[in-house]
């Protein structure tokens, strides 16, 4: 299966994933990409309005949302399965890696993650420093929301799902034949 090109999108893909993504979409953004997660409730007809104004993929489980004229060259459907099998996906579709800008956006809301000031270092839980891992220089926060980044056991589990994902870079498994765009 070739990579997916579409000229109206950016060689960066940008994603919009609907509500029923929205684990893919923390690890998306825990990978660096820039990815919406449709509001709940929102209607199909708003997301992939905005997936095509914004120029992002929209990401979706719902067959219904590629019945609609509209989702042409926009709309991804992901197999049936876990986090795993979507990230195969779009790994085989998009050659994604995984780990070149990881750890970059917030989790929660998208937004580029900035140098933590010394007064937002102090935050982090003293048991959490003590690893051996641990830096004050690699603390991020959401310059948003505010939520603070560190290296802690929740980055660890997430930089191994991310580290396993780039193996699929290169993949010539086709198993992932499900996959269908919009047409």
């Amino acid at each position: 299966m070739q990579p997916i090109t579409a000229p109206a999108l950016q060689q960066q893909p940008r994603f919009f994933c609907d509500e029923m993504l929205g684990r893919l979409s923390r690890y998306l953004r825990a990978a660096g990409f820039d990815t919406r997660l449709a509001s709940n409730g929102a209607p199909d007809s708003i997301i992939l309005s905005e997936a095509i104004h914004e120029k992002r993929w929209l990401l979706t489980r719902d067959r219904l949302i590629i019945e609609r004229k509209a989702a042409q060259d926009y709309v991804i459907l992901l197999p049936d399965g876990d986090l795993d099998n979507h990230a195969k996906a779009l790994s085989s579709l998009f050659e994604l890696d995984w780990l070149r800008h990881s750890f970059t956006r917030c989790l929660v809301d998208n937004n580029l993650l900035v140098e933590a000031s010394l007064e937002q270092r102090e935050r982090i839980p003293h048991h959490s420093r003590h690893s051996h891992e641990f830096s004050l220089e690699s603390v991020r926060v959401c310059p948003v929301c505010s939520r603070i980044y560190w290296r802690g056991s929740h980055y660890r589990r997430m930089q191994e799902t991310l580290f396993r994902w780039q193996g699929l870079l290169g993949s010539t498994d086709n198993q992932i034949s499900v996959i269908e765009r919009a047409c």
